[in-house]
C-alpha cells in the first residue's frame, strides 16, 4: 500500500506558495503522493456557505509543488474533462511531467455538475454527454502523447495530422486513473481501459461510506475480467479525513490491502496554516 494526501485548491491554504511548502512537508514526512481537487470555484463542508471562497488553479499549483519537490507522485484528484480542451489539458500535463521528471497522475472524471464551474457557467449537464465527452478526451490525450502523427474524429472532438511533441517522460504515457462513483458500471468499465481506479462508494442519500474489502475484491474482479492489458492496475480508496481513532484506521486500511487496493488517500480539508501543517506533518497511517 502506498498512501496519497489529498489538498484543496482552496480556502486560506489553496495559494501556490503555501502548497508547495506543504507539498516539500509532505515528502519530507513519508508520503508518496500528493493530489490536488481541481476546481474552478472551491466548495466543501467548510467553504459552502461562503461565497467568493478563495481558489487557486491547481495546474499552475502543481508546477509549483513539482519544484518544491523530489520523490513524491503528484496529480489531481480528479480533473473534470469534459470542461477542457482535450489538446490543452495534453500539453500541460505533458508540460508538468517533465517539469517533475516523470511523476505526475492524471486523475480524471466527468465532474461535479454541482459545482460552480459546471452549474453556473453553461459547461454540459448531461451525464451521457459529459461521459461521451470524457472518453473522446482520453483517447485524445492517449494518441497525443503517442509522439506520433495522430488525427482523431469523435462526436464532440476532432484533431486533425497533429505531432505532438515532446512525448512523456513516462512511458508508454502519464498514468490515467478515473474516478467516478462505484458500482456504476460506466466508470467502472472506463477505468479498466486506463491505468487505475480512484472511485468512490455511491450511496443514495450522498452520505460519505468507506469502500469495505468486499468492495475492492468486486472492483478488482470486475477489471481483470475487462481489461486487455497485462500493466499493473492501481486501486486507490479512501479519500477522506483520517479517523480519530488510528488503529481501527490501520485494521481498514489493512484489510483493504490485503482485498487488492494499492493506495490509501487521506482528505485534508481545507482550514488554518497551523491545522493542515500538522496534519501532513502527521505523516500516514502505514501498515
Amino acid at each position: 500500500m502506498r498512501y496519497a494526501l489529498a489538498l484543496p485548491n482552496g480556502g486560506e491554504c489553496g495559494h501556490p506558495h503555501i502548497l508547495a511548502d506543504l507539498a516539500a512537508l509532505a515528502e519530507a514526512s513519508g508520503w508518496d503522493a500528493l493530489f490536488l481537487e481541481d476546481y474552478i470555484c472551491y466548495t466543501n463542508d467548510t467553504y459552502h456557505s461562503i461565497p467568493g471562497a478563495p481558489t487557486y488553479d491547481p495546474w499552475v499549483a502543481l508546477a509549483a509543488v513539482a519544484m518544491r519537490t523530489e520523490r513524491i507522485r503528484l496529480g489531481t484528484s480528479v480533473t473534470p474533462l469534459p470542461r477542457r480542451r482535450p489538446w490543452k489539458l495534453a500539453r500541460e500535463a505533458v508540460t508538468l511531467d517533465h517539469l517533475s521528471h516523470g511523476r505526475l497522475i492524471l486523475g480524471v472524471g466527468s465532474g461535479d455538475v454541482r459545482e460552480a464551474g459546471f452549474a453556473q457557467v453553461g459547461e454540459p449537464l448531461d451525464a451521457k454527454q459529459r461521459a461521451a465527452m470524457l472518453d473522446e478526451s482520453l483517447e485524445i490525450l492517449a494518441g497525443l502523447w503517442s509522439g506520433q502523427l495522430f488525427s482523431y474524429r469523435g462526436k464532440h472532438y476532432a484533431v486533425e495530422n497533429v505531432t505532438f511533441l515532446p512525448a512523456p517522460v513516462q512511458s508508454p504515457r502519464i498514468p490515467i486513473w478515473v474516478g467516478g462513483g462505484w458500482p456504476n458500471p460506466g466508470p467502472t468499465q472506463r477505468a479498466a481501459r486506463w491505468d487505475g481506479a480512484c472511485l468512490y462508494k455511491q450511496t443514495t442519500d450522498g452520505s460519505w461510506q468507506d469502500m469495505t474489502p468486499d468492495d475492492v475484491r468486486a472492483l478488482r474482479a470486475t477489471v481483470e475480467r475487462q481489461r486487455t492489458s497485462a500493466a499493473p492496475f492501481e486501486i486507490a480508496v479512501g479519500g477522506r479525513q483520517r479517523g480519530a481513532d488510528w488503529e481501527e484506521e490501520r485494521t481498514l486500511i489493512r484489510s483493504l490491502t490485503e482485498a487488492g487496493a494499492t493506495w490509501w488517500s487521506e482528505w485534508v480539508p481545507a482550514a488554518d496554516l497551523a491545522t493542515m501543517q500538522a496534519a501532513v506533518a502527521r505523516g500516514p497511517l502505514r501498515v
